[in-house]
């Protein structure tokens, strides 16, 4: 899922229309790699991503990304932050390098090649586990604020929570009789949003993953590789943490003080940005249903997500909102 900030302008109803199997191995093929023909496609809604089987060589993952949504200059600096981290030792997934360049353009696509990484997600299940990524993350972080990014979004209410709330709302998302409940909440919902960023004590931003979830993270041969920065953005550091605490309270409060076990091992955390988190889970649902409104336009969508347009949906919405402000009430 998406959850950063967009930049471009409106989007073709079908973005990626064009993009056919011969197009993709021509695209490859326009960067001297020598495909065999096998083109497998990735799960992936934002971008468009497939398995390329070379001649001889281990298959490369291309990503073609969204035409509109993010600039140049964005891409490159996604790119950049990548190999700064491969740099600094991380194993990161960056995109390969191929005549000094990382991103391409075939036929009106922007693309880029990565090498291909096989694994599972990490079991959070236990300490061990949960202290190595605080250790990874804090080691990420160390780097993120060594620079600022000029191009990339910023996590912030307005950008993740009033602006998806408005979109919602002005084009009619929500069935007439759950409007109302939707606006009230929202509207409750955004004075708590800011006091917790004061309680957060206004936390210091810097460059982070920005989607760090248990599906971008892979382990194999107890390596752990982190992939996709495609939403990378500046943020406080609670935002790349709080998305791998799973279960109630009493089970989150332990996860979190694992996590801070190892991240503390490389870097200092403010823990006064803990008092984000109930706000960070506000702002993702927001964001997550906005997402999927404007992108309702592309023909995978309805067909991964068939729910979002549905009553019951809403209702469920409705629900978690009323949760997640008392639980931000009594935060």
């Amino acid at each position: 899922m998406s959850i950063a900030g967009e930049s471009g302008g409106p989007e073709a109803e079908t973005p990626y229309a064009g993009l056919n199997p011969d197009c993709v191995l021509d695209a490859v093929e326009s960067l001297g790699m020598v495909s065999d023909g096998r083109v497998l496609p990735l799960n992936s809604y934002e971008n468009r991503v497939y398995q390329i089987g070379l001649d001889g060589q281990s298959p490369v993952v291309a990503k073609f990304y969204r035409p509109g949504r993010w600039s140049d200059e964005a891409i490159v600096e996604e790119h950049a932050f990548s190999a700064e981290l491969v740099d600094a030792g991380l194993e990161v997934v960056a995109p390969l390098r191929v005549n000094d360049q990382t991103l391409h353009r075939h036929q009106g696509y922007r693309f880029a090649v990565f090498p291909r990484r096989g694994g599972h997600a990490p079991e959070v299940d236990n300490r061990e586990m949960l202290v190595t990524l605080g250790r990874t993350i804090a080691r990420l972080h160390s780097v993120g604020v060594r620079d600022q990014f000029a191009h990339r979004p910023r996590l912030s209410i307005d950008s993740h929570g009033r602006g998806p709330a408005a979109h919602l709302l002005a084009h009619q998302w929500l069935p007439d009789s759950l409007r109302a409940s939707f606006a009230a909440l929202t509207d409750a919902l955004f004075p708590h949003l800011e006091a917790a960023w004061a309680r957060a004590q206004d936390p210091r931003q810097l460059r982070l993953h920005g989607d760090l979830h248990l599906g971008n993270l892979l382990v194999r041969d107890e390596q752990l590789w982190i992939v996709d920065l495609d939403d990378c953005m500046s943020g406080p550091a609670v935002a790349d943490l709080w998305m791998l605490l799973s279960g109630d309270t009493d089970e989150q409060a332990q996860q979190i003080e694992w996590l801070l076990e190892g991240y503390e091992q490389f870097r200092d955390f403010d823990r006064a940005e803990l008092a984000l988190i109930e706000a960070l889970r506000t702002l993702r649902l927001l964001h997550f249903n906005g997402w999927l409104a404007r992108r309702w336009n592309d023909p995978a969508f309805p067909l991964a997500f068939p729910w979002f347009n549905q009553p019951r949906h809403w209702e469920n919405v409705i629900v978690q909102l009323q949760e997640q402000l008392s639980a931000l009430q009594e935060g």
